[in-house]
């Protein structure tokens, strides 16, 4: 979802709002430089697991109730989904302890995070920005992609859409904004599409 290419995952990356996600530990033990920031990290792994189990049954009522919104090629089905989502969630838990030692895994949350200027390479972010447009201000967005910026050399956002599989009420503007700002903004397609239109990330630099 990102087009990383193999000298990206050589670098020193930033995953904002990472959650229970798995692809730390994975990138880790592959022997990458991978930090994860997410408020979910102020809990411990079994606070963490016990929230996973009240929330995954709902989570997978909506995939079922939505799933006319996703293309159902790679993933066959909800069941399959469910099944992956657990197993990288078990994955990340397995990590969690150690990761938190060795501190790639802290507690912190946009638009203010707790590294200095240019700590990083690259900053991802997934499934956050954008996707809750409804709730979360267009100023909200942008301050945040500038946070990224400031702590990486670039970000990279996915997807642009917002849920109900439509692109995000804020993309143009946000753009716009940091056009005039002095940044370089652009839109991508990936080769990665599980939303229905969902195949393209952002990318931005300081010009």
């Amino acid at each position: 979802m990102f087009a990383l290419t193999e000298d990206d995952l050589r670098s020193h990356i930033l995953g904002c709002g990472d959650g229970p996600a798995s692809f730390n530990a994975l990138l880790t033990r592959q022997g990458g430089r991978m930090v994860s920031v997410d408020p979910l990290y102020r809990f411990s792994k079994d606070d963490i697991r016990r929230r996973i189990g009240q929330i995954y049954v709902k989570v997978m009522e909506q995939a079922q109730k939505n799933a006319h919104e996703f293309t159902w090629t790679r993933i066959k089905s909800v069941d399959e989904l469910g099944r992956l989502r657990m197993a990288a969630m078990e994955e990340f838990l397995s990590d969690y302890p150690l990761g938190v030692i060795q501190g790639r895994y802290v507690d912190g949350q946009l638009p203010h995070l707790p590294f200095a200027d240019k700590a990083f390479h690259i900053a991802l972010c997934s499934h956050l920005l954008f996707l809750y447009s409804k709730r979360l201000s267009e100023e909200f967005h942008v301050e945040s992609i500038k946070e990224l910026c400031r702590v990486a050399d670039e970000a990279r956002l996915f997807p642009i859409l917002e849920l109900g599989a439509r692109k995000s009420r804020h993309v143009d503007a946000v753009m716009e904004r940091l056009t005039e700002g002095g940044y370089f903004v652009t839109l991508e397609t990936v080769p990665y599409e599980f939303q229905r239109g969902g195949n393209q990330m952002m990318r931005i630099k300081v010009a």
